[in-house]
């Protein structure tokens, strides 16, 4: 086996351990949301919590949005972020090179 090969397994079975350990170790255990939560601790330090208004798009829609739907908008969201930042990083990069091949880098403001 050449030393690429022996690298390659042993990352794969690092990133096969990273993700079976979690998995294995959090058995059972229970997650909820920030909102759940937070309203929870408001109600034991101050008793009686109501919430100041109702989002819109409940509100609209006349009940609360499914699970899958909220996701799905929440992945939308990070999709949009993510390429109006990678736009802008390529940007950058292509401005230095470009200026780099024009030799301005080095030029003083």
């Amino acid at each position: 086996m050449t030393k690429n090969t022996k690298t390659v397994i042993i990352l794969l079975i690092i990133a096969i351990l990273i993700a079976v350990i979690p998995v294995a170790a959090l058995r059972g255990a229970e997650f909820g949301g920030s909102d759940d939560a937070g309203s929870v601790m408001v109600e034991e330090i101050h008793g009686e919590y109501e919430p100041w208004f109702t989002p819109v798009l409940e509100t609209a829609l006349g009940g609360e949005l499914p699970g899958e739907l909220e996701s799905l908008l929440f992945c939308v969201q990070t999709g949009i972020g993510v390429g109006v930042i990678a736009f802008f990083m390529g940007r950058f990069v292509e401005r230095r090179k470009w200026m780099k091949k024009t030799g301005e880098e080095d030029a003083p403001n």
